[in-house]
This record gives C-alpha cells, sequence and structure tokens, in this order.
C-alpha cells in the first residue's frame, strides 16, 4: 500500500489463487486492499495465527470453506483449543477481550526450551496454570471468530482504561494518508502511560496540522481516550527480517530512553537510528 499502484499496474496477477498473511496480525483496511488489489476480488485469504512455539498454523480459514471476516484469524484447526480467559484464570463473555490461552495439547505441540525448563514453566505455564499462555491479547465475537488485538505487553492502560494497540493501528491505517502505524504507551505522570504512535505516510506532508487531523480522526473511530498523544512520522518502522514491528525499540524511542536487549534480529539499522535522530 505505502509503495503506490505502480508495482502494481500492468502486471497480470491472474494466475494467483491462494493469498496468505503471517506475522503482524493484518488490519482491515490493509486487508480490503489485499483482496481488492492483489487477489482481484477472487482469492480466499488465509489470515492466519500461530507461533514459533506451536510447530504449525493453529487458526485459520479454510480457503474456500470459511466464510472471512478482515482482520480475523477466525476458527481453530481440528485439534486446537483456545479459550479467552482474565488474568484470574476464568474464561470471559463473548466480545469480552482476554488472554488467549491453549487448553489442551494440540498437533505439533512444544515440549520444553533446550536446556531451560524453568523459564519453560515460568513463561508459557505459571500464569494461568495448567492452560498455555500465548502472550496474547484476543476477543471471540457472537460468530465465534477469534480477533488477535496484540501481545499482553502492547496493551495500554490509560488513566485506568485498557487500550488494544491493534485497534488503535487499524483506526489510523484507515485514514487515507496513512500506510502503516504502531502504537505504544510512554509513561506519564497523570493517566500511567499516555498514547505514542509512530506513522508511515502514503501521500501528505508529515505536519502538525496532519497529526491534529490524525487524532481527530482516531477521538472519532474509538473514542477520547485513545487519542494519540505524541504522532512521530517516519519513513519505514524498525521491524524483524520476518516482518515484526519491534515495539520494544519503538517504547525505548517515545520514553526517551537508551535502547537495551538483543537487536540482532532488526532488519535495518538506519530506521532505528533515524527514528532517534528525529527525537
Amino acid at each position: 500500500m505505502k509503495w503506490g499502484m505502480q508495482h502494481i499496474e500492468g502486471r497480470d496477477l491472474s494466475s494467483l489463487r491462494l493469498l496468505g498473511s503471517v506475522g503482524e496480525g493484518i488490519n482491515p483496511e490493509a486487508w480490503m486492499w489485499y483482496h481488492e488489489v492483489i487477489g482481484g476480488k477472487r482469492c480466499p485469504i488465509v489470515d492466519t495465527w500461530w507461533q514459533t512455539e506451536t510447530g504449525g498454523i493453529m487458526m485459520s480459514p479454510l480457503p474456500g470453506c470459511t466464510p472471512t471476516k478482515p482482520g480475523s484469524c477466525t476458527l481453530p484447526l481440528p485439534g486446537v483449543c483456545p479459550e479467552i480467559v482474565d488474568a484470574a484464570g476464568d474464561p470471559v463473555e463473548p466480545g469480552e477481550g482476554g488472554w488467549l490461552v491453549m487448553t489442551k495439547p494440540w498437533p505439533g505441540m512444544l515440549r520444553g526450551i533446550w536446556g531451560d525448563d524453568e523459564r519453560f514453566v515460568e513463561t508459557y505455564w505459571s500464569r494461568v496454570p495448567g492452560k498455555y499462555l500465548a502472550g496474547d491479547n484476543a476477543r471471540q465475537d457472537k460468530d465465534g471468530y477469534y480477533w488477535i488485538m496484540g501481545r499482553i505487553d502492547d496493551v495500554l492502560n490509560v488513566a485506568g482504561h485498557r487500550l488494544s494497540t491493534i485497534e488503535i493501528e487499524s483506526a489510523l491505517v484507515s485514514h487515507p494518508a496513512v500506510a502503516e502505524a504502531a502504537a505504544v504507551g510512554r509513561p506519564h505522570d497523570v493517566k500511567g502511560e499516555a498514547v505514542a504512535v509512530f506513522v508511515t505516510l502514503k501521500s501528505g506532508e508529515p505536519n502538525d496540522a496532519l497529526k491534529d487531523t490524525l487524532r481527530k480522526h482516531v477521538r472519532h473511530q474509538i473514542g477520547a481516550l485513545a487519542a494519540p498523544d505524541d504522532i512521530h512520522f517516519s519513513a519505514a518502522l524498525p521491524k524483524t527480517r520476518s516482518g515484526k514491528i519491534m515495539r520494544r525499540l519503538l517504547r525505548d524511542i517515545a520514553a526517551g530512553r537508551e535502547t537495551v536487549g538483543d537487536t540482532t534480529t532488526l532488519e535495518d539499522y538506519t530506521v532505528l537510528a533515524k527514528l532517534r535522530d528525529d527525537e
């Protein structure tokens, strides 16, 4: 979407039969673009949810069989038993957000972490005893479809209200000027956390007027609490080589901290340097 139509126009895409999506959750705006522009409104989109740890895809539409919804990974595959629970481990009501867990063993289930059994138990099994904690927030709609809402660590607590980063990012990307967005939290003395967003544009000049327009757009889409406190424009976002946005690095930048931890999976170090230079 960001690169424009010139790379697509004049190409014969008629041989495409099936489209896939992995890595980052795909927002509804990007899903529709993918479906209409790349798939010609005829190719099923397999929007998958899985992890390295799960050894394979866990939730996904079966192409040609499962009715899809833009932005949803739809339903679990056979042998996969997900559940959405609260912090106490109790199932939540349909439509409510919570922690995504697996209640039963599945095909390809992980058996440990090499040389670190304690970390295996602590990371995946200690917070919700007897259930595998995926580390993602999710909700299940009235049709039983699952919607991934971002990592547990990516949920923002603004003035006592929990906000999903994916919802804020999807609201931003629904604006015609925005190609890509990432939302993170930074410390705030009054609200606990403030919303900071990093935005890559498709069109328009990065200026204060556009910042104000995007704040109003998010406020209209979600509500006043979700309106970004800080908006940073960037030509690109820091990503791993598999395409995941490294929000941990963006949190450090938003908070004015030095970057700590492993950055070996970062695809392009110049993106991080440019973001710091702009601060």
